[in-house]
């Protein structure tokens, strides 16, 4: 990037101590940019003790990890989540003008387990360059009647402090599940009309860029107002044959593969598979040849005792073969009979 022209010196690149000036300088502006956001909210100024002990659970966007690129599929969703997101946050004078071109501030992913809404959430935080406040029963319940409520509305006013920021419910149907429950605990009701009175709160402020994302498998058991809140709803579907090959081409990208691993046999082979099932079948697929150094390992030992000889070594990593298509058809047929190793 320093210099247009490169020397190249007995068969190697020949680096001047320009550059390596040059990309030190790079290095250490990305490693002040991490530090200056993980330094900013530590710097957050809390009210109480409720969003103090919230904070604490905050992640930034330079440590979730996830990005869009991880994703193997579901191109759709991710485009629509980039011109709802993203660009508000990239191109905000697009969106002045008016009333109705005001950023989305409620998105629900539904669809079944295993599709990828989660990763989506954390790739939505990471490429919107957002803090990440995964909100559960565990982090908004108490045993004293009435701190619930007070964590609720302790969510919503520390995402105002450190936004841009994501709220992200998964099973939101667990937390907001329909009012006609008759089975319902008093305190729980009251937890969800605090979430819903602060959410609308949270409209008013236009300035404040913070999206609430809920994630749930049972769309149909969330509460009419709730489903009101989230103007946008995206449903994860179980992947097509096109989109699983794109899948396993995210998940194999960093693996040794054998000459014979066909990607397009996988593919036709996992028809109705999500994309948690697929990996689920990768890493089941590639403790087949470390079994098989560990079985080679036992006979070496059982035949070593036997004639009397010194035990010999253990194998490294450098034994393990790469991955071949019998690991996959074995990994296959060990997740139609329940024996998989994930």
């Amino acid at each position: 990037m320093h210099e247009s022209e490169s020397s190249v010196k007995d068969a190697k690149l020949v680096i001047s101590g320009e550059s390596i000036a040059y990309g030190l300088n790079i290095l250490q502006g990305i490693q002040s940019e991490t530090k200056s956001s993980k330094k900013s909210l530590k710097d957050v100024v809390t009210e109480n003790e409720f969003e103090k002990r919230l904070l604490g659970d905050v992640i930034p966007p330079s440590d979730i990890g996830v990005t869009f690129n991880d994703i193997g599929a579901l191109e759709t969703v991710k485009d629509t989540l980039k011109e709802l997101v993203m660009l508000p946050l990239q191109r905000p004078e697009l969106f002045c003008k008016g009333q109705l071109t005001k950023p989305c501030t409620g998105i629900l992913l539904f669809g079944p387990p295993g599709t990828g809404k989660t990763m989506l959430a954390k790739a939505v935080a990471t490429e919107a360059g957002a803090n990440f406040i995964n909100i559960s029963m565990s982090s908004i319940t108490s045993k004293w009647f009435g701190e619930g409520e007070k964590y609720v509305k302790a969510v919503f006013t520390l995402a105002s402090k450190i936004a841009s920021s994501v709220v992200f419910v998964d099973e939101v149907d667990s937390m907001l599940g329909r009012r006609e429950n008759p089975g319902e605990h008093e305190a729980m009701r009251k937890m969800r009309n605090e979430f819903m009175v602060n959410w609308d709160g949270l409209l008013t402020k236009d300035k404040e860029r913070v999206l609430v994302l809920a994630a749930t498998n049972r769309p149909f058991y969330l509460d009419e107002a709730v489903i009101r809140r989230l103007p946008c709803r995206l449903m994860v579907n179980v992947p097509d044959a096109p989109n699983r090959k794109k899948i396993l081409r995210v998940i194999l990208a960093k693996e040794e593969l054998a000459p014979n691993v066909d990607v397009e046999a996988i593919t036709n082979m996992t028809e109705g598979y999500s994309g948690s099932d697929l990996k689920n079948l990768c890493v089941t697929a590639a403790h087949c040849p470390i079994r098989e150094i560990l079985e080679k390992e036992k006979k070496e030992k059982a035949s070593a005792v036997a004639e009397n000889r010194p035990t010999p070594a253990l194998r490294s990593s450098a034994g393990i073969c790469p991955l071949n298509m019998d690991d996959f058809k074995h990994a296959q047929e060990q997740s139609r009979t329940g024996s998989c190793l994930c």
